[in-house]
């Protein structure tokens, strides 16, 4: 069993554990260079070593964290899409569809801007 199938199955809700399952086969088929990790407790996609996206689960909603800086380019897109966030990160209702569209952005972004970045995380300021 990989680490994203335990993480998935630690879930305990076979539902929520299905709606990422859907997000996480189509990143992969979209971006089949990502590595999938587990860190900080939480799944995650890098890219030559450095962090493109992340997911953590809550009550009513599932987390996607693109970084602060990418988040604050794309807020007015993540606004538009119904979508409420952080700082950190967008919140996702388990109940309702997932913008493939703006995850696709989102995550094209990180890896074109930080395409040979040496660092797992982005420089603060």
């Amino acid at each position: 069993m990989s680490e994203f199938d335990e993480w998935l199955a630690a879930l305990g809700d076979e539902a929520k554990a299905a709606k990422l399952t859907e997000v996480f086969g189509w990143i992969e088929r979209t971006f089949p260079q990502l590595e999938r990790a587990v860190k900080w407790k939480q799944p995650m996609y890098t890219n030559e070593g450095t962090f493109i996206i992340g997911f953590g689960p809550y009550a009513k909603y599932f987390a996607v964290s693109p970084e602060a800086y990418t988040l604050e380019k794309f807020l007015p897109e993540i606004e538009q899409a119904g979508y409420t966030s952080t700082v950190n990160f967008i919140r996702i209702p388990w109940g309702g569809d997932v913008d493939l569209g703006l995850l696709e952005k989102l995550i094209d972004f990180n890896i074109a801007d930080k395409a040979g970045y040496a660092k797992f995380w982005r420089d603060a300021g």
